[in-house]
C-alpha cells in the first residue's frame, strides 16, 4: 500500500484560505489528504502549534499566508516567517527534519499556486516517508556531563 502523507496546513483567512476555496469552487484537482487549520493571520501561529502538530501525528506541516507586504495585519506574514525558520531549526535539532515544515505565501487570487503547494509538499513528504513520531521514535538525548553532575548533587 503506497504512503499517503498526512499533511497539516496553517493558513490565514485572508488569503491562502480564500485561494484553497477557490480551488475547490472551480474544482481544481489536488491531493486530499491536506487538513487545513485556518487562522486569522499566520502571525497568530505558534511554534508550539506547529510541535504539536508534528506530535499530534502529522507527517508535514505547510504554513500558508500573505505575499510579502500584503498581509492585512501589517508584519503577520513576516511574523510568521521567522516563527517557521525557527522551528525548521529546531526540527532539525530533535532528528524529525526541517524539510517536514515549509512557508509559503499565496494571494487571495492565486488558486493555482495553492494547488501547485499542496501537490509539492505532499510530493516532498512523500519522499521523506512518514513521521517518525507515528512509530514510538524517541530521539536520542545527549545530556551533557556539567548538567548530569549538577543534578546528581
Amino acid at each position: 500500500m503506497e504512503f499517503s502523507p498526512k499533511i497539516l496546513a496553517l493558513i490565514c483567512t485572508y488569503c491562502t484560505y480564500t485561494a484553497a476555496d477557490m480551488a475547490g469552487s472551480a474544482r481544481m484537482q489536488y491531493p486530499a489528504n491536506v487538513r487545513i487549520v485556518k487562522y486569522l493571520c499566520t502571525g497568530r501561529i505558534d511554534i508550539l502549534h506547529i510541535m504539536k502538530g508534528f506530535e499530534a501525528g502529522a507527517d508535514g506541516i505547510m504554513v500558508s499566508g500573505c505575499e510579502a507586504g500584503s498581509c492585512h495585519f501589517l508584519e503577520g506574514n513576516l511574523r510568521a516567517r521567522e516563527r517557521v525558520e525557527y522551528a525548521q531549526h529546531l526540527l532539525e535539532e530533535c532528528g524529525l527534519g526541517a524539510e517536514r515544515l515549509v512557508m509559503y505565501e499565496v494571494a487571495a487570487s492565486d488558486a493555482p499556486k495553492w494547488v501547485i503547494a499542496v501537490k509539492e509538499m505532499t510530493e516532498r513528504v512523500k519522499a521523506l516517508g512518514p513521521n517518525p513520531l507515528n512509530s514510538g521514535w524517541v530521539p536520542e538525548v545527549v545530556v551533557p556531563k556539567e548538567l548530569e553532575l549538577a543534578v546528581q548533587r
